[in-house]
């Protein structure tokens, strides 16, 4: 269906309703800082917060990038997507009425939204049967196992919904669709019957399962989790992907767990439905569950929303499967952890037992003092590398160093990585202090070896921001004090794609291209507009200044004009030339040869230009200089 143009009372129903931080929060890792929100900006290579988000104004803005809008326009770029597309899709999410201008339109979306309602109502109606089947005769089995075997008491049984899918293949059917009369196709909709590969009919997905309701945030029923008696197989049943549940996005019990996670400034994922309801029922609610797949950056997302110190724990069972479903899970974000942005731990509880069990013959001040000793993943990672490696021999003790640097290698911290490579000196020389600081040299070399230490200025030297910094000043003074020469640097700007990298430069030449082109005012309405930014305002108000060397520039423009802007192209070119130089590096010529010739041609190209820049430079002459009497020091580009 062709997106329907939309009532204007819709659209303002949608910006009021719809919370930018809520938003936001699905695709940036946002931290509170002051009134505002802060994190790296999705709309370029960001590396370090520049992206801030305003509830109050429910406004976003870049200071690196400029990017900057409302909710819908926020998704409109993130998503490439047109402003109808989502417009309609926040009205879902925030259950807005949907007006079109079209009456067969408005129909049809009113079909749509409602298809949710019923879905919700087929599901919560469904949870209602299996608890009142649970305490039926056929149900005595299963209300025993919770009680006796699970050790749960009526009011943890209570507070989860907990029920009984009973044994028979159309017990359920028969129950919403010949005595409720809902319509077969929404039931298996909702995913609870499955329609017969031969022949006609359906029949019921759960059968003779212990039957755990899965909630969204806002308590609503959208799915279930069935665990099998027995050697049924498979021993835990979900419900299939809906219209309403998404198992690679949900957490079990987030809507019980988010009060405790941001009182507690923490969150526990564990394993197993189970495993939560226990650690609930006696008394540690911060715990969530994955739902059988290995834990998602959007999940993930979804905690950080409630801690203010981004610490996330993984308790996953200590057996081969748990560890491998922990490793998977830090893969997941990995990112995220390497920049911080993230405070991830690992908890293995002693003896390879699940919380549940653990809980059984231990109390759960233990369990909270495991907690507080979890180690970060890193340590966790580093001991699951050494843990079975026999480091007197020499191809496992070359396998171990070869992966510990490469877990090193990824840290943008330097304070850290030194930290690490002398922990991990110490741990594969066993404690020799000799070979210990052999090892520690060694590990350095590797460790610097790696061409990637996360997003931490990953293509810039010192040197580089330091000449940066000064010639994009320089721009931005003389465009300030010089209208003659404004057209000039605009100009040469556009013509060469260059922008200013500095967060400070970027939203001021943001507010410099917001004003009207024939601004006769230029700093005063600048400085006018920065009373709503008055944090940014001071970073450049030296540039305001008719200072000194101002004064110099000004009398040599023309120089410091094409200086300036030969420095940003030739800076832009090595970041380009190292790019393509680090995708050749990671190539496998076997596979993809064309590639490989690509990125070598890219490379030589960016190599030829910066050669033609550096010529240029040096074959500024001496007429140029003796018309520039003050011009003591002409800023070199063989570093930039």
């Amino acid at each position: 269906m062709d997106v329907p143009r939309l009532h204007p009372d819709t659209i303002e129903a949608v910006k009021q309703r719809a919370d930018i931080v809520d938003v936001v929060s699905d695709h940036v890792l946002l931290r509170k800082r002051g009134k505002d929100f802060v994190g790296l900006c999705p709309f370029h290579d960001d590396n370090s917060p520049s992206f801030t988000v305003s509830p109050t104004k429910q406004f976003y803005y870049c200071f690196s990038c400029g990017a900057g809008g409302n909710t819908v326009k926020f998704l409109m770029e993130l998503g490439k997507r047109s402003f109808g597309e989502v417009v309609l899709d926040l009205a879902r999410r925030y259950q807005v009425p949907v007006q079109t201008l079209e009456p067969a339109q408005r129909q049809e979306l009113q079909r749509q939204l409602s298809l949710r309602e019923q879905l919700y109502e087929v599901l919560v109606l469904t949870a209602r049967f299996f608890e009142h089947a649970l305490r039926q005769s056929q149900g005595e089995a299963a209300l025993a196992y919770l009680r006796s075997t699970r050790g749960l008491n009526e009011a943890t049984i209570q507070q989860f919904q907990l029920g009984y899918a009973p044994a028979g293949w159309q017990t359920l059917y028969g129950y919403l669709v010949e005595q409720k009369r809902y319509p077969v196709e929404l039931v298996e909709q909702a995913g609870l019957v499955v329609p017969r590969q031969e022949g006609s009919g359906y029949y019921d997905r759960f059968r003779d399962r212990l039957m755990i309701p899965i909630h969204d945030l806002q308590g609503r029923v959208i799915g279930f989790g069935g665990r099998a008696f027995g050697d049924a197989q498979p021993k835990y049943l979900n419900s299939p992907e809906t219209e309403l549940f998404d198992k690679g996005k949900i957490l079990f019990a987030l809507d019980q767990a988010r009060a405790a996670i941001a009182k507690d400034d923490r969150a526990v994922v564990v394993e197993g439905y189970f495993d939560v309801i226990a650690l609930h029922a006696v008394g540690i609610t911060n715990v969530v569950a994955s739902m059988g797949t290995a834990l998602s950056v959007a999940q993930v997302r979804q905690l950080l929303r409630y801690t203010e110190s981004k610490q996330v724990i993984l308790n996953f069972d200590a057996d081969a499967a748990g560890v491998k479903a922990a490793e998977r899970a830090i893969g997941e974000v990995a990112e995220l952890a390497y920049q911080g942005e993230v405070q991830l731990r690992v908890l293995n509880l002693p003896d390879g037992k699940d919380p549940d069990d653990f809980l059984k013959i231990h109390r759960a001040a233990d369990y909270t003092a495991l907690l507080n000793q979890a180690p970060l993943w890193l340590d966790w990672q580093i001991d699951q590398v050494l843990a079975d490696a026999d480091l007197t021999q020499a191809d496992q003790f070359h396998q171990a160093t070869e992966a510990v640097a490469k877990l090193l290698g990824r840290l943008p911290n330097a304070a850290l990585r030194t930290h690490y490579i002398h922990y991990c000196a110490e741990r594969l020389s066993q404690s020799n202090p000799r070979v210990a600081i052999q090892l520690e040299a060694d590990l350095r070399t590797q460790v610097r070896g790696q061409r990637w230490h996360g997003r931490s200025q990953k293509w810039q030297t010192s040197g580089d921001r330091t000449l940066l910094e000064e010639s994009e000043a320089q721009l931005l003074r003389l465009y300030l004090h010089l209208p003659a020469y404004r057209p000039q640097i605009h100009d040469a700007l556009e013509s060469r794609d260059l922008d200013f990298t500095l967060p400070q430069h970027r939203f001021l030449w943001q507010q410099i291209l917001d004003l009207p082109k024939a601004d006769t005012n230029l700093m005063v309405d600048l400085q006018d507009a920065y009373l709503d930014f008055p944090d940014h305002l001071s970073p450049v108000q030296p540039l305001f200044q008719l200072d000194e060397k101002t004064q110099r520039d000004i009398l040599r423009a023309p120089l410091v004009i094409r200086a300036a802007i030969a420095c940003l192209e030739r800076v832009l070119c090595d970041k380009r030339c190292r790019h393509f130089l680090d995708l050749w590096t990671q190539s496998d010529p076997t596979t993809a040869p064309e590639l490989l010739q690509y990125y070598q041609q890219q490379i030589y190209r960016e190599k030829q230009r910066m050669g033609e820049i550096d010529r240029q430079q040096r074959q500024t002459t001496f007429a140029d200089l003796a018309l520039t009497p003050h011009l003591t020091e002409l800023p070199s580009l063989e570093d930039g």
